[in-house]
């Protein structure tokens, strides 16, 4: 189903970046890292929301609806930014992840702090220096909690000092910013009102920038990656299209995958966001993150409209925490 983009408040559109976020993780909640066919096998073409099994191997047994780290990553960047007057201070943050990791252990949770945020981390603790610390980041973690920065700061030098915050203690390499850059960059292009094209360009053009700064890492260039392949990408049916993904692109928590299938997913479904999230439920791997950054993007240059309203309550019944409009209009707030 095609979808028309009215000429949406930009207050809309920051929620909806938010919200796009939420529903990509929480429909993705229970097929994250489990294999292609064991998704298929499980629970064949997912169109909404369903609890985990008790086997899933990071979720086990979540209510429908669940939400992930992605999202809880994301407000605890909102909550900083606005305490901090837009800045992230690099000891606030080791310090936050750290807590919020250890409420998820006493909760028995194993929705826990990736490989790169972790191995960073523990970098820290036994004494080195913050700019050495995220220095081998190469994974999606700041891509996917990188959607505040978007929100609240408009394309340009701001923003991209914003994502070098935000990268600097986890991923504070070439890959790490580019990837969390371009999704910035794209968030913040849909709420000055692009649509999905123009905030794919942004996307593009800031992960170019990204992947100068930070430590040199070797790792194909997130930029590259998605210029060379999505002209293929579009001209493939929706099984080819999801093959591709899982067997070429790649769906893993590496940058240069996962956030390159994230940004072919919003290329081929800005009609259709929601049918977008439903297909990254399907592909295997690290659905929920590539769903969340997807959904981010797509959700910014659409406006709230586009997740149907059953799924925003259903969402809000799951997580009666999650106060994404309040956010999401403070954030805005600054950026005005």
């Amino acid at each position: 189903m095609k979808t028309t983009t009215p000429v949406l408040a930009a207050t809309d559109r920051a929620f909806a970046a938010l919200l796009g976020l939420a529903v990509g993780v929480a429909g993705r909640m229970p097929t994250q890292s489990m294999r292609r066919e064991a998704i298929r096998a499980r629970y064949g073409q997912l169109a909404g929301f369903v609890a985990a099994s008790d086997d899933q191997p990071i979720a086990p047994g979540m209510p429908a609806g669940s939400v992930t780290d992605d999202t809880e990553q994301a407000v605890l960047v909102a909550e900083l930014l606005l305490s901090g007057g837009g800045r992230i201070e690099a000891g606030s943050f080791a310090s936050t992840l750290l807590t919020w990791e250890q409420s998820m252990i006493d909760k028995g949770s194993r929705d826990l702090l990736g490989p790169s945020t972790k191995a960073s981390l523990n970098a820290l603790q036994s004494g080195q220096s913050i700019e050495e610390a995220g220095r081998y980041g190469t994974t999606n973690g700041a891509a996917m909690r990188i959607t505040p920065v978007g929100i609240m700061y408009r394309r340009g030098p701001r923003l991209m000092s914003a994502v070098v915050e935000a990268c600097q203690v986890t991923h504070n390499t070439g890959l790490g910013i580019s990837a969390a850059a371009a999704i910035a960059a794209g968030v913040s292009a849909g709420i000055d009102g692009a649509e999905v094209p123009e905030a794919l360009d942004a996307a593009i053009d800031a992960a170019l920038a990204g992947q100068t700064l930070g430590h040199w890492v070797a790792g194909a260039s997130v930029a590259q990656r998605y210029l060379s392949l999505h002209q293929h990408a579009r001209s493939l049916g929706n099984d080819q299209f999801a093959d591709f993904l899982y067997d070429v692109v790649g769906t893993s928590v590496q940058s240069q995958e996962s956030v390159v299938s994230a940004l072919l997913i919003i290329d081929r479904f800005r009609d259709d966001p929601f049918e977008g999230l439903c297909a990254a439920a399907s592909l295997g791997g690290d659905t929920d993150t590539i769903a969340a950054i997807a959904g981010a993007v797509l959700g910014a240059c659409s406006g709230s409209e586009v997740f149907p309203a059953s799924v925003q309550d259903q969402l809000i019944a799951a997580n009666p925490e999650l106060e994404l409009q309040d956010l999401s209009a403070r954030l805005i707030e600054v950026r005005q």
